[in-house]
């Protein structure tokens, strides 16, 4: 599984929805030969510091063991306002949004992604801390996209056979973000009855 590293983890800080602890995951990943993992709690990044320190702990070890660095990577799953802006709080639509993943490439992106995901909390939280295209253009720079699960604005669009709103997205996000726009795939498991 050398080549394989988890991009969309949640923890325990992505509440109601995870409960592994970061250690634990960490740990996991390492022993199953991967070379990093993604964290990408729904909304907040709480758990990045430990993320960062624990990575760093093991990395000490490792290195004395000839071993190469087990990267952290730091992301979030974030809303995206479904009415286009975040400020809008007006209907129940409006109290979400879109799940989008949000991975920091270099320290730029990292810094992208904490105004993002600060400005989400500040401006536009809304029952959750929701973003915007505005931000999401305005802050892209370093930042790696994924379209997310069956709750992102692509995949819904796909199961509600909304193919040209679909492809509408796919545009938007590949035009801001270029080569650093991906397709998320999910492999889940479908029992027909």
């Amino acid at each position: 599984m050398q080549n394989f590293v988890h991009l969309h983890v949640h923890s325990q800080y992505s509440l109601l929805d995870g409960q592994s602890s970061i250690k634990g995951m960490v740990n996991k990943a390492v022993a199953d030969g991967m070379r990093g993992m993604a964290l990408t709690d729904h909304g907040n990044m709480f758990g990045a510091k430990e993320l960062y320190d624990y990575c760093n702990k093991i990395n000490k070890e490792r290195k004395d063991n000839g071993q190469e660095p087990f990267k952290p990577i730091f992301g979030c799953e974030m809303y995206v306002a479904r009415s286009g802006d975040k400020t809008i709080r007006e209907s129940k639509e409006d109290q979400s949004g879109w799940h989008l993943i949000v991975l920091a490439k270099n320290l730029t992106g990292y810094h992208n992604l904490i105004k993002l995901v600060s400005r989400a909390w500040v401006d536009g939280f809304y029952m959750r801390p929701r973003t915007d295209h505005k931000d999401l253009e305005k802050y892209h720079e370093g930042l790696i996209v994924c379209s997310a699960c069956v709750a992102g604005e692509i995949p819904r669009k796909i199961i509600q056979g909304k193919f040209d709103e679909a492809e509408e997205a796919i545009q938007w996000y590949k035009r801001v973000f270029g080569d650093d726009f991906y397709l998320e795939l999910q492999r889940h498991e479908v029992k027909d009855p």
